[in-house]
């Protein structure tokens, strides 16, 4: 870019032969040279008007094409005459048996099941069935409750549900959630 200010300023050349000469757009500088028009400058000329205006035809088809919003969609069908349902496995996604979860542990990690309000009061008490809520509610009961350490790996030991054909469970929302015993139906 200097380089092309100063030979800008010190040249007597119109400004646009300076700038072809000192442009990498190919084929300007062959146009846009010192003297008088001939064949050669003609055909420069031409070629670079011929491929700009290519180019603009083709990027004007692109557009217009995009703008249709072009999709394809290909469906192979085949027909079977017999097919093998594949077995079924219904899983409960609770994670923890509630049956095996103490005052303790709902004191410490009521909150992180979504069974407790940051208060410690039962969340969503509408959403529980009668007994689970009956239970819960005793459960909650922390009045005279004095919390003893807590141990995670225990809990989560003592409550885990056993089953194997289901994966990982999933993390329990609402009152009541985690109170059944897990169970894998297969079919």
């Amino acid at each position: 870019a200097p380089r092309a200010a100063q030979a800008w300023e010190g040249s007597k050349e119109p400004g646009l032969q300076v700038f072809a000469n000192n442009s990498s757009l190919h084929g300007i500088s062959h146009i846009f040279r010192h003297g008088s028009l001939s064949l050669r400058r003609g055909l420069w000329a031409l070629l670079f008007l011929g491929s700009l205006g290519l180019l603009l035809v083709v990027c004007m088809e692109r557009v217009t094409y995009f703008f249709t919003y072009p999709h394809v969609t290909k469906l192979d069908e085949v027909a079977a005459p017999n097919l093998t349902f594949p077995a079924i496995t219904i899983c409960n996604l609770n994670e923890f048996r509630f049956s095996r979860i103490t005052r303790n542990d709902l004191y410490h990690v009521g909150q992180l099941l979504a069974l407790l309000s940051d208060r410690y009061e039962i969340r969503s008490p509408h959403l529980a069935e009668p007994p689970l809520l009956a239970a819960l509610r005793d459960k909650a009961n922390f009045r005279h409750f004095k919390a003893k350490p807590f141990d995670m790996a225990d809990f989560y030991n003592r409550t885990e549900l056993h089953c194997g054909e289901c994966g990982p469970a999933q993390p329990a929302s609402g009152p009541g959630r985690g109170a059944q015993a897990g169970q894998c139906l297969s079919a």
